[in-house]
């Protein structure tokens, strides 16, 4: 077996769920609970996209952080392309491509940034509690992620980088809930930030069954 075919399964995994949460991150939720409107605080894609930390700690596990950074490069690479390409064809051009174009862009920034310090930190922890490392990389991660992702896919203080989502500027009470209003997208921050920080925490489960499985990591070659 290849270098490249047995790292292929990251690789497709990676690209498969980036690509997903960009389509996906164009929708709010639809329907309320109580007096909170879910579409002020979540879109779609807060429940795919934490899933790629834990694609790149599997992969750090496995193969070390040389490996595990290729296979976040060739991911980002595969992500931006198809999330330029697809959306597009899925939407039947109903997305402007210069919004597309910022959304890809905005991804890419958060993911590299959120990817790599994941990896950073997964290594200097790796040797402590089986549990530490993946939760603290992804947590870490996260906020970046959504830091770096939102400001820039959102804030009007991008809107050089492509036009703005007008409903994501709009004011809504902060959560759909409490007593302050600011524009729309900073909820769907914190709620895909809170998101990503339950789902790090469910992770865990899949990514201490598959380690597991490994005696011992593979040398990457």
């Amino acid at each position: 077996m290849t270098s490249f075919s047995r790292y292929l399964p990251f690789v497709a995994a990676m690209a498969l769920v980036v690509v997903a949460s960009n389509i996906l991150v164009q929708f709010p939720m639809q329907g309320a609970i109580g007096d909170l409107s879910l579409g002020d605080i979540l879109t779609w894609g807060a429940f795919t996209y934490p899933f790629s930390f834990l694609v790149t700690d599997l992969a750090n596990r496995r193969y070390g952080p040389a490996v595990a950074r290729r296979i976040v490069f060739v991911g980002f690479m595969t992500a931006v392309v198809c999330s330029i390409l697809v959306p597009p064809f899925l939407f039947r051009h109903e997305t402007a491509a210069d919004r597309l174009v910022r959304i890809a862009a905005a991804s890419g920034a958060a993911f590299l940034t959120a990817q790599l310090l994941d990896v950073t930190v997964f290594n200097r922890l790796r040797r402590q509690s089986w549990w530490r490392a993946p939760i603290v990389g992804t947590l870490v991660g996260s906020v970046f992620d959504t830091l770096v992702f939102f400001t820039v896919a959102f804030s009007a203080a991008f809107a050089f980088a492509g036009p703005s989502d007008g409903f994501a500027l709009e004011a809504a009470p902060l959560m759909g809930v409490l007593p302050i209003e600011t524009m729309r997208w900073v909820s769907w921050a914190l709620g895909d930030l809170s998101v990503k920080l339950i789902i790090a925490v469910v992770a865990l489960i899949p990514y201490r069954l598959l380690a597991a499985r490994w005696s011992q990591p593979a040398l990457a070659v």
